[in-house]
């Protein structure tokens, strides 16, 4: 079934099948089955057209999906734009909650990147670029076409 853009088994109890929506928890479940009147209970094929109408007006409530992805990304622009301390963690690609970032975060900050001395093959590599490079810069440039 499809409510609001987002498909939903058949076969899944309306408790967990709700959840699939962006922003809808275990806790918001239970709020917006109180709001649309429906049992958690029952399978979400099993849900007439009234529940599934009432249901969708009950979503409008609360702030799912695309909104709330843009609210959130509102947000992190902000403490961007404030360079806060949090703000600037993005700008870094590091955890912005405190996490520890000497042995973890590897999710977050990417492959690690070697940091002091080179292998051979690093060092062949780097002075193969600066002789290409300079190669190049000694060229004269060629004629203009007439």
């Amino acid at each position: 079934m499809r409510i609001s853009g987002v498909d939903i088994p058949d076969n899944e109890r309306a408790q967990v099948g709700l959840t699939r929506f962006y922003g809808i928890g275990p806790t918001n479940v239970i709020a917006l089955a109180k709001l649309a009147k429906i049992k958690l209970d029952t399978r979400i094929k099993d849900l007439s057209r009234e529940d599934v109408s009432s249901l969708m007006k009950a979503l409008e409530s609360f702030t799912v999906e695309g909104d709330l992805k843009k609210e959130i990304r509102e947000n992190i622009d902000r403490l961007k734009a404030i360079r806060s301390y949090r703000g600037i963690r993005h700008i870094v690609s590091l955890p912005a909650h405190g996490q520890r970032t000497k042995s973890n975060a590897r999710t977050r900050k990417g492959k690690k990147k070697t940091v002091g001395s080179l292998t051979k093959e690093a060092w062949a590599k780097i002075e193969a670029q600066q002789n290409s490079a300079a190669t190049t810069a000694a060229k004269p440039a060629a004629p203009a076409a007439k």
